[in-house]
């Protein structure tokens, strides 16, 4: 008796916690704000916009202080040559610098940064994905194990309304003490099984709390996950395949940039203020200057060739991959799809199977009434709905699962 008040007083405990709801929405939700990779990308394409706004800011003139003093004795003819030296020197400079930067060049390096941008971007929906698939994954497991958990819960339900029929019967000599002992067997294994089934879904949920981000270990009741195919988008705006366009256009603004370091460079720059060794009339030693400098690669050893190849061969390797994946890509959507559609055909067998075994119940039910039924054809017939009906659940979350698998591609 203490075993069976402990079943149901766990049974109604774990009902009234149930009594909340979760979706599959929420979930993924607070998932993604909890994300901190989703963060980090995010952060770093901010940082990116601040590079891009750096690049433009350090090509306006860059204007500069600048100051320096030096005195070098000389004692009884002993110290540094004065005519190195000019034993004392200051100088305070405001300094004006400007690079001649063409604005080809310029765009490519603004190009750069932009696309490491729309790489991060595109990186960080591929992560939500990945985010989204593992959630709904755990979520659909979670829900599985809840579906056992009330299955067995309505198993032993039914199962003690024939307990307490056959009680009566054995009393009344239509049925052996032994046959009473095997059904009551048949109740004790059911209710560790329920026990069995709370644990996994506690431990399913608990996992889902964890992926999740949520610092919570109460048992809460998961609603029906709404999941169904979604329209498979155009290869080439697919973000899987976005970032080897993205790679591509990588490569040749990398050789935009070997062509740009090439091409001559010019700078100009001026100051103005103090400069004086204090050797004649260092009050008239207030001035300006200007100038420029010029700079132009003529030979380097052929280096130029040598990041060309360099190049060639990342844009052969980022080829061999995309075809690679293409191939891949093709062959797991169209595998998905054809294990979904064999789900589904077992479903409709299976629902038909459940029809004859949840009738084969009702009949052994009613001639458990009338003592004209054999106790081992009852357990057999509820052996079997048991094995039908978690055939059932578990074909039901593994079409979910493979629906998630397909869903993770269509984007």
């Amino acid at each position: 008796m203490k075993f069976l008040f402990s079943i149901f007083f766990l049974a109604f405990t774990c009902t009234g916690v149930l009594a909340q709801t979760n979706t599959l929405e929420r979930y993924l939700e607070i998932a993604k704000s909890n994300s901190p990779l989703l963060k980090d990308l995010r952060n770093q394409i901010a940082l990116n916009q601040q590079d891009s706004l750096r690049l433009l800011a350090g090509l306006k003139p860059q204007v500069n202080l600048n100051s320096g003093g030096l005195y070098a004795p000389t004692i009884n003819g002993f110290g540094y040559a004065g005519a190195i030296t000019n034993e004392h020197t200051f100088n305070a400079l405001l300094g004006v610098n400007q690079a001649i930067i063409s604005k080809k060049n310029l765009d490519a390096q603004v190009q750069a940064i932009a696309l490491q941008s729309q790489s991060l971007l595109n990186s960080g929906k591929i992560s939500e994905q990945d985010l989204k698939k593992a959630i709904t994954a755990q979520y659909i497991t979670a829900y599985g194990s809840l579906q056992q958990y009330k299955f067995n819960q309505e198993v032993i339900e039914l199962l003690k309304k024939e307990e307490e029929l056959l009680k009566t019967l054995t009393r009344n000599n239509v049925y052996r003490q032994s046959d009473y002992l095997t059904f009551l067997v048949t109740l004790k294994q059911q209710q560790l099984t329920l026990l069995q089934s709370r644990l996994q879904y506690k431990n399913d949920y608990t996992t889902l709390n964890y992926l999740t981000g949520i610092a919570d270990t109460s048992m809460i009741e998961l609603q029906t996950p709404v999941i169904t195919i979604t329209i498979k988008p155009d290869v080439n705006s697919s973000i899987f395949f976005h970032q080897y366009k993205l790679d591509s256009l990588k490569l040749v603004n990398s050789r935009l940039q070997v062509d740009f370091s090439y091409k001559p460079k010019i700078n100009i720059f001026a100051d103005g203020g103090y400069n004086s060794d204090f050797m004649g009339q260092a009050y008239k030693n207030f001035g300006t200057s200007a100038g420029f400098s010029f700079s132009m690669p003529i030979y380097d050893g052929n280096q130029r060739k040598m990041q060309y190849r360099k190049l060639s061969l990342q844009e052969e390797t980022r080829e061999n991959y995309k075809a690679f994946f293409n191939v891949q890509y093709n062959q797991q959507i169209a595998q998905l799809k054809q294990q979904i559609s064999e789900n589904d055909n077992l479903l409709t067998q299976i629902d038909e199977q459940l029809k004859y075994t949840e009738s084969l119940i009702k009949v052994d039910t009613q001639l458990l009434q009338t003592g004209d039924v054999r106790m081992a054809d009852l357990i057999l017939a509820f052996s079997n709905y048991l094995t039908v009906k978690n055939l059932r659940t578990t074909t039901t979350i593994s079409k979910l699962q493979l629906i998630n698998q397909l869903n993770y591609w269509n984007r």
